[in-house]
């Protein structure tokens, strides 16, 4: 098995974040992974993006450049994620914020609305977590068995008390791509 995964956002969505939880539940699941983000100069708005490969076998190369599964979530980082997607990719789009339909036709287009998901649990914040459950959830690359535990070494322990609300974020993404 392997996955290669592009995901793309603006700077202060948790795109890169989103890409690290990623790779790290995949090592506490044995598997082997890379990471390679890319952001902007800018704190907050500017681009961000993460190419992550997780595999059952070692991994040449740690770029993206025809991504098996792609997360989009705004509207600028549509067209880059047709881009990148190699032939009926996963294509999982923020619904919230893409309101367009993708131009290529040759895509596996999943829509969730993260941000609305993500401020009904309390906090907007976590729609990246959202986005994690239905990332797990539509390519089944991880079973994020161990997501806490990963969450609990990736927060500082005074940020330890935000992780059931993450959970239940990655729980609500997984449900909204199974109820398809």
């Amino acid at each position: 098995m392997i996955e290669k995964t592009f995901m793309a956002g603006f700077g202060g969505q948790g795109v890169v974040s989103l890409g690290m939880l990623w790779v790290y539940a995949a090592m506490k699941e044995g598997l082997e992974v890379t990471f390679f983000p890319f952001y902007g100069a800018e704190k907050r708005g500017g681009v961000a993006r993460a190419s992550v490969i997780v595999s059952n076998s070692p991994i040449a190369s740690p770029l993206v450049t025809s991504a098996q599964s792609v997360v989009v979530m705004n509207m600028d980082s549509l067209p880059v994620g047709e881009e990148v997607a190699a032939a009926g990719a996963l294509f999982i789009v923020n619904s919230s914020l893409v309101k367009v339909e993708p131009t290529r036709k040759d895509l596996r287009v999943v829509k969730v609305p993260c941000n609305e998901l993500a401020e009904k649990i309390g906090d907007v914040r976590i729609a990246n977590m959202v986005m994690m459950g239905a990332l797990a959830e539509a390519t089944k690359a991880i079973k994020l068995e161990h997501f806490e535990t990963v969450l609990k070494g990736y927060f500082p322990e005074s940020k330890h008390s935000f992780i059931p609300m993450n959970i239940k974020a990655v729980d609500e993404g997984r449900k909204a791509v199974s109820a398809r």
